[in-house]
């Protein structure tokens, strides 16, 4: 007679199974969930493209009021207080973001632009020259807060104007001015011709990529079951 297969699994082998696919499948779950949220958050950001600029006074501001919204500022650049952000690659040549602070309007508060980039010159110990306008500006951008998400090599990230980094915080302790809790990505429309490249890309929320660590989750899980099965299917011959 022709052998019959009985599932017959042991008590530790189905504890292993029972955890490891709940354990997958939990974080399946919670990379789906996180891929949601971005996709909800590019959404908005598209939303949000389309509403009239907030304007920026001298008020103090809440970031989250408008953090990724179409701001605009009426001001003058502060050369004086300006920071390079450096080893920004455009095109594969290297250089620097220019961020310099627009005192808004007769007040004692400014609000930080990141004017744009421009490259380095083959003598690295010589800053490049910033053509600053001198008269009042309407800066127009998009509102970010500059991330704390960066490895930092070295101890010695600020040498003078040049930095490695931003961050708000680094940046008040560094400057005797009140600033804005955000800063200004400024944009091509009605900017000086001042020689500054401003192509900003659109924020990488990795939605893909939350969709693709949920799918190889749940394809572990599921092989996880498989294993579970084939393995605790035993033969049992009949005499």
């Amino acid at each position: 007679m022709a052998p019959r297969r009985r599932f017959r699994p042991g008590v530790w082998p189905t504890l292993a199974a029972v955890a490891g696919i709940a354990l997958t499948s939990a974080l399946g779950t919670w990379q789906l969930g996180r891929g949601h949220e971005k996709a909800a958050l590019a959404a908005r950001i598209e939303q949000l493209a389309h509403e009239p600029a907030v304007s920026v006074s001298a008020q103090q501001l809440n970031a989250g009021d408008v953090e990724l919204r179409r701001v605009e500022a009426r001001g003058v650049f502060e050369p004086k207080y300006m920071v390079l952000l450096d080893n920004r690659v455009r095109h594969g040549v290297v250089g620097y973001d220019v961020v310099m602070p627009l005192k808004l309007g007769d007040a004692s508060r400014y609000v930080l632009v990141n004017r744009g980039w421009m490259a380095g010159g083959p003598d690295r110990s010589r800053l490049p020259e910033v053509k600053t306008p001198r008269e009042t500006l309407v800066v127009r951008g998009l509102a970010v807060v500059p991330s704390r998400r960066f490895l930092e090599l070295s101890k010695h990230v600020a040498e003078g104007r040049v930095w490695e980094n931003l961050t708000l915080e680094r940046y008040r302790e560094a400057m005797p001015i009140a600033i804005q809790p955000f800063l200004i990505r400024q944009e091509n429309d009605g900017a000086p011709d001042d020689g500054l490249i401003r192509e900003w890309a659109a924020p990488d929320l990795g939605v893909e990529r939350h969709y693709g660590y949920a799918f190889q989750w749940f394809a572990l899980s599921a092989l996880i079951l498989i294993l579970y099965v084939i393995t605790n299917v035993r033969r049992n011959r009949e005499t």
